[in-house]
């Protein structure tokens, strides 16, 4: 059984979409944590109808062997991108990419498949295959 493919189906159920999944520890406690997305947002009810129907499939199938607490949010404006799907519906959003060995490259998502993306940067259109981004994200310019 694939864990997020269930998942998202629980998700889906709901009219949301399944965004990703991360473990952290923070003050001492374990939390899974579920991103969703929505059209239009993501409010706090969906966030616990779509809790209360997650917990009990994962008290038969967890996602983990140790005790942890689940929380479902959105993963919020300005999000890390890591996924193809991620880049895909970020497309016309500002960007902040971290390239190896190169400066932060910052610019609009013009286009993302399943291989690469092409930013709009001051310098033109660049291309990056996702194997050479090491850390990708949503940004907003706040004036």
């Amino acid at each position: 059984m694939n864990l997020d493919k269930e998942i998202e189906k629980i998700i889906k159920g709901n009219d949301a979409l399944f965004y990703d999944t991360e473990v952290v520890t923070e003050f001492e406690e374990t939390i899974f944590r579920v991103y969703i997305t929505k059209e239009g947002g993501v409010s706090l009810d969906l966030c616990a109808t779509i809790s209360n129907e997650l917990s009990p499939f994962l008290d038969v199938h967890p996602p983990m062997n140790s005790h942890y607490r689940l929380e479902v949010s959105s993963p919020g404006i300005e999000r890390k991108l890591v996924k193809p799907t991620h880049f895909q519906h970020a497309i016309g959003e500002k960007v902040k990419l971290k390239i190896p060995n190169q400066e932060r490259v910052k610019g609009t998502l013009k286009q993302a498949d399943t291989t690469s993306i092409t930013v709009q940067t001051k310098h033109g259109e660049e291309s990056f295959l996702y194997n050479d981004i090491s850390t990708a994200k949503t940004y907003i310019e706040w004036n």
